[in-house]
């Protein structure tokens, strides 16, 4: 079997288990997620910590397998490891991480749920995932540098 096919099948693999474990979590829920960010109580009335467990979880899981590539000259199905550079903070990225963080708050999806939960089929859902859509397409093509 070809590296391709490989890649191609733990990619599937990976993210059919990060889909359900976004579902089982809660995390493609907006008012899950608004009631995690809101720790005043301030929107939902009260704080929801439980997402906080969640990312523990996530955080553990990612140790483990960071601590494990470690070991490897090179990942099990490809032939690189893809990492970014070290210490490269720009405005890119800040205005990136910004964007990314207003937008869980106001909407409670990012990019992963967002997609995941497209199966619900739900309008508001279906609106912000096209807005995400169109706007990495809009930034795609007048960024000079991707």
């Amino acid at each position: 079997m070809s590296l391709e096919i490989k890649s191609g099948i733990a990619a599937l693999a990976a993210g059919a288990l990060f889909g359900a474990g976004l579902a089982l979590s809660g995390m493609m829920n907006p008012a899950k997620v608004t009631g995690f960010l809101d720790f005043a109580g301030i929107r939902t009335g009260t704080w929801d910590p439980t997402l906080a467990f969640v990312m523990a979880g996530g955080l553990a899981v990612f140790a483990v397998g960071f601590r494990l590539s470690n070991r490897h000259s090179r990942p099990l199905f490809a032939p690189k490891y893809l990492a970014p550079a070290p210490g490269r903070v720009d405005w890119r990225l800040i205005l990136g991480a910004t964007m990314f963080g207003v937008g869980w708050g106001i909407a409670g999806l990012c990019p992963g749920p967002a997609l995941a939960a497209l199966v619900t089929a739900q309008i508001d859902i279906v609106i912000y995932f096209a807005a995400m859509t169109a706007g990495m397409a809009l930034f795609a093509a007048f960024d000079r540098n991707s």
